[in-house]
């Protein structure tokens, strides 16, 4: 068996090498600076002083940027004077969602030669027609993917690409992203445009608040050093992450993707984060900490998108506002200032930023109330010029196309202002500061913003402007070498993604992750292998971001096959020892939240609250007027957002049901709850009848089934308050860290930032000390 088992890796091994040597050649220079190519794409080798350069706009000559012995900025300031006005436009681009291979419809959809995937009949790693007619019409360069089928399918559409784009014009390769892609949440349990499922084999990490709850940046920049390599290996050079938001509005959709509330924390894990993505080093380095493994992260979202007024997200025009009762604005640029931008490693700050599509509301001092991607004030007098940022700028995904007819329809989200034109609104935002338009395929709107430039200040100024931008552009490609080889080896990307190590030290940080909250007589661990119930629970039918319904089902949330390996699993109560009910904190149908069309039909503002407990809740408690209201286009009568008053029932109120069924059918035998927190939720509706609660933030279940049975011991601390109750909730201030009535258990614990037991008690150490509890 062990020989057929080799011969088949052999044989997949020469498959994989032949294959490589039509994707590109690679060419060896003395210094070992080694250039790739693909015999497709016409460019020639050039020999000067006995060294290989690529002669990528097929001139005949070296031309400085084509000349790897000389700096970055030298070599970007070269091409950029070379381009054209469109070519410039195109690298201001930034894709819709690819998947790869395309979706045959709806999100990330496209043919291949008029036909959709699966009935095109070519293989998964080939552009698609939108691929081919933006990379080389609208001279597109930087690609945003979703879905991957396997590493290997990732590495050849890399090859597929930027053989194709080497062919064009002066050569310049692309630049893919990809927004998170490690964590159990990505990988296909909610579905939303900014983790639309990662695909293929990948290592597996918490979520943000799940790496927040280990307390240690050590983590998080190994993640980050390892989330690069495998990001390499995937053609992946550009992270749209770490999101360093404030998680400070505990009703926010988002906030499971942040760091927490913490300033202080937020900000050395920012830090970590983009050390460990940005870093190379030895062999692997070029310049400045720059190099072969390194990846730019476009860190977001700025100047902080937490304070959401109600929790209602910005995707949508019900959740445009950001709002500061608390006037803190300033303590939410603290990670980007203080952690982003000063880096302990060599890279100095993140390559790139994206700001949020909210309007900071009345924070401009010019009185503009723009959202922050198109508000001068914003990005130029604070980011560019307070703060000496000059990396790269980008908008966040389709803030220049129109909005939907609704405020609850998923369209552009031109906050701000949706009664200007399209290209009007490219047109502000490049004039307040910004390099680049996110979502956006097409340059024409870019060429329009530019005659409307050239109408104000002249064509001299214009050219200035875009080379600036593109400028900034061209740098974050020159600093990972792909100008020199941007192809990957397929079988190389095969061992790398997901290898063993990876994966070993993804699990670990879950375990880490993971935060006991309650212990009553100190039930965990449960060492022995003891006979476990464990209950179904209902999910059902829910509304996505794009506006489709799932199915209801009544299951399992662990895999009960999993759970054999540690316990005895009965379905009779009666014979268990012990029971685990697993579910997920409460959530809002469609997880915007905040809004209901039927609400607006009847004739009230359509404005209702986000409730963070299982059983319906009625905000009493809520404020008599909205902070912020409007919108010019779709709904301009609305100018009073508040929900005073109005009831709402959680999509999984099940879930309480769940748990005091389990507990009635136990009786006195214990009852463990494991809640996958996605943001703050309210435990008093169940947490003096239960004897356990662990709480896990984006992770499988082994992880939680290690603990439990004593494997490892926990270590976790909770990231976020969890609320007393939904009245201090509702009094709470958006913009302010640390500001709830926190839940007391039964055993006098109180649910605070910092908190988390161990098997001896609640945890004390050098991590609480540094961060501290609040009070």
């Amino acid at each position: 068996m062990r020989r057929k088992i080799l011969t088949t890796l052999t044989i997949l091994s020469l498959f994989l090498s032949k294959a490589q040597q039509k994707d590109f050649i690679l060419v060896d220079n003395k210094n070992g600076v080694k250039l790739g190519y693909s015999p497709t794409s016409g460019i020639k080798i050039l020999t000067v002083d006995g060294l290989k350069f690529k002669d990528l706009n097929k001139n005949g000559k070296l031309d400085k940027y084509e000349d790897w012995r000389l700096s970055v900025e030298e070599r970007a300031k070269d091409l950029v004077q070379k381009m054209t006005l469109e070519q410039i436009a195109g690298l201001m681009l930034y894709s819709n969602h690819q998947a790869i291979p395309s979706n045959d419809s709806g999100f990330a959809s496209g043919t291949y030669n008029g036909k959709s995937f699966s009935a095109s009949g070519v293989q998964p790693w080939e552009l698609s027609d939108e691929q081919r007619k933006f990379l080389e019409k609208d001279n597109l360069r930087h690609i945003l993917i979703t879905s991957v089928k396997s590493p290997e399918i990732a590495a050849r559409w890399n090859n597929q690409m930027q053989a194709f784009l080497e062919g064009q014009g002066l050569g310049i390769p692309g630049n893919t992203s990809s927004d998170p892609r490690h964590s159990d949440q990505v990988t296909g349990n909610i579905k939303s445009e900014f983790n639309a499922g990662a695909g293929g084999a990948i290592s597996l990490w918490p979520d943000g608040l799940g790496l927040a709850a280990t307390f240690d940046p050590s983590i998080v920049k190994n993640f980050g050093s390892i989330a690069a390599q495998e990001y390499r290996a995937l053609g992946i050079t550009t992270a749209l992450s770490p999101q360093i938001d404030l998680g400070t509005e505990p009703r926010w959709y988002r906030i499971y993707m942040t760091f927490g509330e913490s300033p202080e924390l937020t900000t050395d894990m920012a830090r970590a984060y983009i050390d460990g993505f940005q870093t190379s080093t030895g062999n692997d380095e070029i310049s400045d900490g720059w190099g072969y493994k390194s990846v730019n992260t476009m860190v977001k979202h700025w100047p902080g998108g937490g304070p959401e007024e109600g929790g209602r997200d910005a995707h949508w025009a019900f959740g445009k506002y950001a709002v500061y009762p608390g006037n803190n604005f300033e303590t939410h640029m603290s990670p980007f200032v203080n952690g982003a931008f000063k880096l302990d490693g060599k890279t100095s700050k993140a390559s790139a930023v994206m700001p949020y599509y909210t309007i900071s509301y009345n924070q401009s001092k010019d009185g503009s109330n723009y959202a922050n991607g198109f508000n001068k004030y914003i990005i130029t007098d604070l980011l560019r010029k307070k703060y000496g940022y000059d990396g790269v700028l980008c908008t966040d995904w389709l803030i220049t196309a129109n909005e939907g007819k609704t405020p609850d329809e998923f369209k552009g989200k031109p906050w701000g202002v949706e009664d200007k034109t399209i290209a009007e609104r490219h047109y502000i935002a490049l004039m307040a500061g910004m390099d680049q338009f996110g979502g956006n395929n097409v340059m024409q709107p870019i060429l329009d913003a530019y005659k409307m430039g050239v109408k104000d200040y002249g064509k001299g100024y214009m050219r200035k402007r875009f080379e600036q931008s593109g400028l900034r552009l061209l740098k974050n490609i020159f600093r990972l070498g792909l100008f020199e080889n941007p192809y990957l080896n397929v079988e190389e990307s095969v061992k790398t993604v997901g290898n063993p190590q990876f994966m070993q030290a993804g699990y670990d940080a879950q375990v880490k992750s993971v935060v006991l909250l309650k212990n009553k007589n100190q039930i965990l661990p449960i060492k022995d292998k003891k006979t476990v119930f464990i209950p179904k629970n209902y999910q059902p039918s829910i509304k996505d971001w794009w506006g489709n319904w799932s199915e209801p089902s009544l299951d399992y949330s662990v895999n009960i096959e999993l759970v054999k390996k540690y316990f005895n699993v009965t379905e009779d109560p009666k014979k268990a020892d012990f029971s685990i009910v697993f579910v997920s904190s409460p959530q809002m149908n469609n997880d915007g939240g905040g809004y209901d069309s039927n609400d607006r039909e009847k004739g009230s503002n359509g404005y209702v609250p986000i409730s963070l407990q299982y059983s319906s809740y009625t905000a009493k408690d809520a404020r008599d007027h909205s902070i912020a209201a409007g919108d010019p286009v779709i709904d301009p009568t609305i100018t009073d957002r508040s929900y005073k008053g109005k009831t709402v029932t959680v999509s999984n109120t099940m879930d309480l049901s769940t748990i005091l069924t389990t507990k009635s059918q136990m009786g006195n035998k214990p009852v463990i709850v494991v809640v996958n927190l996605s943001r703050p939720m309210v435990f008093h509706e169940f947490e003096n009848r239960v004897e356990g609660i662990i709480a896990r933030f984006g992770i499988g279940e082994q992880a939680i089934l290690d603990i439990i049975s004593g494997k490892y011991e926990p270590s976790g601390l909770l990231p976020l308050q969890m609320p007393a109750n939904m009245s201090t909730v509702e009094k709470q201030k958006e913009d302010v860290p640390f500001d709830m009535e926190c839940h007391q258990d039964s055993e006098g614990n109180v649910y605070n930032f910092g908190y988390g037991l161990n098997w001896k008690g609640v945890i004390k150490d050098a991590r609480t000390s540094k961060y501290g509890i609040k009070k």
